[in-house]
């Protein structure tokens, strides 16, 4: 059956059953389509051309309005019909692909079968490339397969075997001719049955099998001349030839090339006669197909200033999303700042407590320092004194002294140096009396030995004052930094340098001991660092150290001197 007919009833089962496949709204220009298509229809199938194609180009212009694709594909299979049917092979090969291309777009499995299988039937009829021919029938095949449409699976799988055998790849249409033979009776159609029946002579006739052979070409034709489809009785007649000829029967094989090439004159002027009848559409077809491309260029147009909106949109709601994402972003961090903000104004304030703690702690204990030291030098050593004047005095009135009188004076003599020792230990007499810079002197002094050489250096004038309080905490700082020197430096030398730089206290002590890592603060708590620092804020002033494991250690003070407001007296007058 030749790609002609095929088309017709391609287009007509699509009709049928496109209703079916399709979800369809009420709409009234998608019923005035749908009636369109309809009407195309019949009048393609009653040979009616020219108003098949102006019905068709009618639903076309409505269904690419509506924009339904199924209804746009549908409508210009029903145009690639009519064009077939005119043996316009390239116009119906244009329009059939326009029409795939918009059924790839839907669901309508049924609709994309048929176009597949038309275009194959283009291909192997007209232009002869088989392969291409046979690739989209197969895809017929498989939609056909996943419709499960028994009816169009026999009919697209003998499209397959007539491709196979026409080209003489017997062994692939194999297969799908034996599926033919064991369904067609159950689910085939009498239009196909002269077909069917050619094939299986020509499968036979390739394997010599002379017997079947020519039973099967004698039922092509004998139904073929019964039936209608005159196109299959012609090949039937060709390829019955072509089997006598090779059997050495040439009076037959010659008598049925006459029939074949009768028939085939016989439908060659049926198509002249159709194309006479329509020979205006001829003249109007280059028109017909620019009207249509206009009428899809408008709606590609439409289609893509709609594309550009979305995008627009898109991009605006991008945009605003990207600003909201980072208003929150920007948000969640001023919160985690602010937090981290009052958490670090809670650990200043802790921290500042406890450095409040410490330095009420070192006031308290420099105020204990004299008046400890005060009480012990005005009471207890003036006691002592007294006592020890008292016993010198009954001595020297009496020659004779017991022992007893003897140790006690002895006694009072230790108990003073210890008292006095103490009292200086708790208040240097040097630093009340004399000043900082004379007991600083005096403190480098007494911690220097064989081991251990403390170097004192001043540019201060030693006769300098200052505050009482300021020389004090000033003195039991720089003797704590010299403590840890010798517990812990393991140096041979240590060096204090002190100087005045506009208003300012500049202290340094240097060692050549072992050092340790300043950077890890925890190993500084050990050497009493808190306690220097707390007195040091205290005094307004800054602490850098600096050391490194095998070079020493360098520190740093820097302190605003508090000068003296008015004459101090001495704690205690020394002895």
């Amino acid at each position: 059956m030749p790609q002609k007919q095929i088309a017709i009833v391609l287009v007509l089962l699509l009709n049928l059953t496109g209703s079916f496949v399709c979800a369809q709204k009420k709409e009234t220009p998608k019923k005035e389509a749908l009636t369109l298509a309809k009407e195309a229809n019949q009048h393609m199938k009653a040979g009616n051309y020219e108003k098949s194609l102006i019905q068709s180009r009618l639903a076309l212009s409505q269904a690419i309005k509506i924009k339904d694709n199924n209804l746009i594909a549908r409508a210009y299979n029903t145009i690639a019909a009519n064009f077939d049917q005119l043996s316009e092979s390239d116009k119906a090969f244009f329009y059939y692909n326009k029409g795939l291309e918009y059924a790839n777009k839907t669901n309508n499995d049924v609709l994309k079968n048929w176009l597949n299988n038309n275009l194959g039937n283009i291909y192997c009829f007209d232009k002869k490339q088989y392969e291409k021919g046979i690739y989209y029938y197969k895809k017929s095949l498989h939609y056909s397969t996943k419709t499960k449409d028994s009816a169009q699976i026999i009919f697209t799988k003998l499209n397959l075997t007539w491709a196979y055998f026409d080209n003489d790849r017997y062994q692939e249409g194999l297969p799908y001719l034996n599926y033919i033979n064991k369904h067609h009776k159950k689910h085939g159609d009498e239009s196909t049955i002269v077909a069917l029946n050619m094939l299986n002579g020509m499968y036979h006739s390739h394997t010599n099998n002379t017997k079947k052979a020519h039973y099967f070409f004698q039922k092509a034709i004998e139904k073929g001349i019964k039936g209608t489809e005159k196109s299959d009785l012609s090949y039937s007649h060709l390829e019955f030839s072509k089997f006598l000829l090779k059997n050495n029967d040439y009076k037959n094989a010659y008598k049925n090339l006459i029939r074949y090439n009768t028939i085939t004159e016989e439908l060659n002027d049926q198509e002249k006669h159709n194309k006479a009848n329509v020979a205006g559409i001829n003249l109007e077809i280059d028109e017909y197909k620019r009207e249509i491309d206009k009428i899809e260029t408008e709606y590609k147009t439409k289609q893509l200033f709609l594309l550009q909106e979305q995008s627009r949109n898109k991009k605006i709601v991008i945009v605003l999303i990207a600003v909201l994402l980072l208003f929150f972003i920007l948000f969640y961090f001023y919160s985690q700042n602010t937090q981290l903000k009052q958490k670090n104004k809670l650990k200043d304030l802790q921290s500042k407590v406890q450095e409040n703690m410490i330095n009420a702690s070192i006031n308290g204990q420099e105020l204990e320092r004299k008046k400890i030291a005060a009480f012990l030098h005005d009471n207890i050593s003036a006691l002592l004194s007294s006592a020890g004047l008292h016993l010198h005095a009954y001595t020297s009135k009496n020659q004779y002294s017991a022992q007893e009188i003897i140790k006690t004076k002895a006694i009072l003599e230790e108990a003073h140096d210890q008292v006095r020792d103490l009292s200086h230990e708790l208040m240097p007499s040097l630093l009340a009396r004399f000043g900082l810079f004379d007991a600083l002197d005096d403190l480098c002094e007494k911690n220097s030995n064989s081991i251990l050489y403390f170097e004192y250096a001043s540019s201060v004038d030693r006769k300098t004052r200052y505050d009482e309080d300021f020389e004090i905490k000033i003195y039991f700082i720089i003797m704590e930094l010299l403590n840890n020197t010798i517990k812990h430096s393991q140096a041979t030398r240590s060096e204090l340098s002190i100087h005045e730089d506009n208003d300012f206290l500049n202290v340094n002590v240097m060692d050549n001991g072992q050092g340790f890592d300043s950077s890890k603060f925890h190993i500084l708590e050990g050497f009493g660092i808190n306690q220097i620092k707390a007195r040091i804020n205290n005094l307004k002033g800054t602490i850098v150290i600096n050391s490194k494991i095998g070079f020493g250690t360098t520190i740093k003070i820097i302190v605003p001197i508090t000068y003296q407001k008015k004459i101090i007296r001495p704690v205690f007058q020394s002895q």
